[in-house]
């Protein structure tokens, strides 16, 4: 599935208080979602030794999908394409590496 027809295909599902012109509950939702995968990622570390198991993959999965329809509702409030931000954000890295700056701080390195 390509990013444009995700994006367009995740909006049908999009159920939330003035969806059109809400880019705060999208972005609460992505917090919210980050916040279990981290979660999910921490009981590996504590109750697993750090062994992601299949069972551990599929659930990450499903809560890295809930992660990319919050993405993906937020960019649509904004007016932006997934495949816009992917685009822009590969170039940002490329372009950090070509200067040797990719480790360190600042969004405009």
């Amino acid at each position: 599935m390509d990013l444009a027809s995700y994006q367009s295909r995740s909006r049908q599902t999009a159920r939330y208080p003035d969806a059109g012109a809400n880019p705060i509950y999208p972005t609460l939702g992505l917090c919210g979602e980050a916040g279990e995968v981290a979660d999910k990622i921490k009981k590996v570390l504590r109750d697993r030794d750090g062994v992601f198991d299949q069972a551990v993959r599929d659930d990450l999965c499903l809560e890295l999908g809930d992660v990319l329809w919050y993405v993906a509702q937020l960019c649509t409030e904004l007016g932006l394409s997934l495949e816009q931000v992917a685009a822009a954000n590969l170039d940002k890295l490329a372009s950090r590496a070509a200067r040797n700056v990719i480790q360190g701080s600042g969004d405009r390195r």
